[in-house]
């Protein structure tokens, strides 16, 4: 068996780059060659960590393909043996396409077979040994704020090195459902839709519980249009535009047909970090800051082959925040313990360390959200667009026990209070096909079914009457616009749910986004103890605090990122740049 080498799988076509402005270098491809007879292993990452298969050749032909471990939900096999299959058929993983709704799974899959087929054919790639070096801007973390932080800065003459731990990018936005709010944009204009800058700001103020930084937020919904406008710009489809709980209009932009807004904007930040020639090194693990007199002066980095050191005028903190770190939010959170998370397995919180030696305060840590809807098998998370669209929550009695709309906490708690601590979320053909998004759900097996209600109630194991009289009644309110029961209102509740079949989702509350985080100004820079910036430091996106307050609205957290990404590439542009 050949010696395992590691293929860095990465999203959207990215490819690796070894410096700051280097020639893009094309990913090895199988040679020409014959496969040998034998077994040949391969590894590759996908949603949940690696993923490690097998490929028997015999008479020069795969005739099997075996998972020999993995980490990925029981809801990813089926996307698992359509890859196996199509590769047994074709015989290469080329033209093989990932599966829809479970597009991490796939290609942790295909790079993990790919390997094995290479070195079937005697091609093996060694992970590539870096050096110390030196460039304009380190950007650490390759999620939608760190990519979005890199093309701002490169597009302005900056020259950048994005690093990121993980063997793919994207982080928690390769799973981001719901869409982006911003007020008074071009969308919403074509569309005929009012909103104003100001409802989005006393709406995210009164969801944060006032516990925000009024200068972010207003900040964040002064720049979400402008972002909207630059991401349309670079080929993003915002066509679409939702209400989401907690929102008083409609103003979450997301791609037609609510499709999900998270791998879409992956795709497109990939291929402006194409056009830019960004390199961007995947499992490559910063350790520390490195700092003099106060400013810091670049990282340290940490990959198999040993570790180096990037000597930078500026860097950009993006590494997200700390919801898979479940010990350290037991320590903030001690009533946290035992939930399940819905964020990637690299949401660790490792920055916070890093800034500590720069007397950098980490401020309101303890604001934990909460998401209602994670689905109770997989804990991928059920966007709230699905409720938004007209589904209706219901409890193991088959009663509705709460307004849909009512904002994350407020739900999660009304949820738990519920027997077994989770529901189910309703809903009816028209909000399938209203929604993009519940396909995905639907081609990982998450949809239970039913051609009447009295056959769904049987298939959840529901007491029928009940669930038909509560299905009776919300269609009537839905009928008048008036919900005496929750008070919904009329245009929150768009759909009678009355076009068979009917579907449900299991759905409990589930870790899913840290409030707090580092310090920072509007210019996305980082404050020390004493509030003044710290030269040459700049942060952007979950790893932050101050932006969401208390519980942040579903909707914002993509403008969070994209907004202030785009601030601290620009600023740290500014700063490096004569």
């Amino acid at each position: 068996m050949r010696r395992l080498v590691y293929i860095l799988a990465l999203v959207g076509g990215i490819v690796l780059l070894t410096g700051c402005n280097e020639k893009k270098a094309d990913l090895p491809q199988p040679e020409e060659a014959t496969m040998q007879d034998g077994t040949y292993e391969g590894l590759g990452e996908g949603r949940s960590g690696m993923i490690k298969v097998a490929i028997e050749v015999k008479e020069h032909l795969i005739t099997a393909i075996r998972i020999l471990s993995q980490s990925e939900s029981k809801f990813a096999q089926p996307a698992e043996q359509q890859i196996i299959d199509a590769v047994l058929k074709k015989q290469t993983t080329e033209g093989v396409d990932a599966i829809s709704g479970a597009t991490l799974t796939s290609n942790g899959m295909l790079a993990a077979i790919g390997m094995a087929i290479n070195a079937s054919k005697g091609v093996e790639q060694e992970e590539a040994a870096y050096t110390d070096t030196s460039c304009d801007i380190v950007v650490v973390g390759a999620g939608g704020a760190g990519l979005t932080a890199a093309v701002q800065a490169s597009s302005m003459g900056a020259n950048v090195i994005v690093l990121e731990k993980q063997g793919i990018i994207g982080g928690n936005t390769n799973y981001s459902t719901g869409g982006l709010n911003a007020a008074e944009t071009s969308v919403q204009q074509k569309l005929g839709i009012e909103d104003s800058k100001q409802s989005h700001f006393d709406d995210t103020m009164s969801g944060g519980h006032y516990l925000n930084d009024p200068s972010l937020v207003a900040t964040l919904v002064d720049k979400a249009a402008a972002v909207v406008d630059w991401l349309i710009s670079l080929g993003a489809d915002m066509s679409d535009v939702g209400k989401m709980a907690g929102s008083s209009q409609s103003r979450t932009h997301r791609p037609a047909g609510g499709a999900a807004i998270g791998p879409h904007l992956m795709s497109v930040l990939s291929k402006a970090v194409q056009a830019e020639n960004i390199s961007i090194r995947t499992r490559n693990t910063v350790t520390a800051l490195t700092e003099k007199d106060g400013k810091v002066t670049g990282v340290k980095v940490n990959t198999t082959k040993g570790t180096y050191t990037i000597q930078a005028k500026a860097v950009i903190i993006a590494t997200g925040g700390f919801g898979a770190n479940l010990s350290m939010i037991e320590q903030y959170r001690p009533e946290l313990k035992g939930f399940n998370t819905s964020n990637h397995h690299g949401a660790t919180g490792d920055a916070f360390e890093w800034v500590t030696a720069l007397q950098v305060p980490l401020i309101q840590m303890e604001q934990i959200q909460v998401h209602p809807t994670g689905e109770t098998g997989s804990h991928l998370l059920i966007t709230e667009a699905v409720r938004g669209n007209g589904a209706i929550l219901v409890n193991s009695e088959g009663v509705r026990f709460a307004n849909e709309m009512w904002t994350r906490d407020k739900l999660s708690d009304a949820i738990l209070a519920q027997t077994g601590k989770s529901a189910f979320i309703v809903f009816d053909q028209s909000v399938r096909e209203s929604l993009g998004a519940i396909e995905n759900y639907a081609q990982q097996g998450l949809l239970t079914t039913g051609n009447t209600v009295s056959e769904l109630a049987q298939a959840l194991k529901l007491p029928v009457s009940a669930f038909v009289a509560t299905m009776d009644a919300y269609q009537a309110y839905q009928a008048t616009g008036e919900d005496p029961d929750f008070g919904r209102k009329a245009e929150e509740m768009p759909r009678p749910l009355s076009q068979a079949p009917y579907y449900a989702i299991h759905v409990e509350p589930v870790i899913h986004h840290t409030m707090g985080g580092i310090k920072i100004n509007s210019k996305a820079e980082v404050l020390n103890e004493a509030g003044d910036a710290v030269p040459g430091l700049y942060a952007a996106g979950e790893v932050t605090g101050g932006v969401h307050g208390g519980n942040r609205l579903g909707g914002n957290a993509v403008a969070d990122i994209m907004v202030f990404g785009q601030i601290a590439g620009a600023s740290a542009a500014r700063f490096v740049l004569p």
